[in-house]
């Protein structure tokens, strides 16, 4: 008999149409598609996770004074360096600059690149990168 209800069971479940939908994925975050209004909430939940600190937030004025008029200086001394490295034609020179931290190299490898080098005179350390000197 419980064979009998069994299979009778299976037989209507067998003929009976199945009914299912495709799943279907909406995207929470609205920069991926997902819906405007879910941006606020996401915004507040990754401020409240983050712990860096700015780290010019904490700056006085004294100090801020001192990173603009150092910016301003340094800007000051590669207008010089440039203006004696570049030619009336707008090319680079080949040849050496040296100031007091830095010696820059710009060395005419042939084809038209020309090798620039800057070695810094305190700690040795160096960075070269090539360009085409008709530029």
């Amino acid at each position: 008999m419980k064979k009998l209800q069994c299979l009778l069971l299976f037989c209507w479940m067998s003929l009976s149409p199945a009914h299912a939908t495709e799943l279907v994925y909406t995207f929470k975050n609205p920069a991926f598609g997902g819906n405007p209004l879910n941006g606020p909430a996401l915004l507040n939940n990754a401020q409240a996770q983050n712990d860096e600190k700015d780290p010019f937030g904490d700056q006085t004025p004294l100090e801020k004074f001192n990173e603009t008029l150092q910016r301003s200086i340094l800007n000051r001394l590669s207008a010089t360096v440039a203006g004696q490295v570049i030619g009336d034609q707008g090319g680079l020179i080949p040849g050496t600059v040296e100031t007091t931290d830095f010696i820059i190299d710009i060395v005419d490898v042939g084809g038209g690149l020309l090798t620039i080098t800057t070695t810094d005179k305190v700690t040795g350390n160096s960075t070269s990168f090539s360009i085409d000197n008709n530029f």
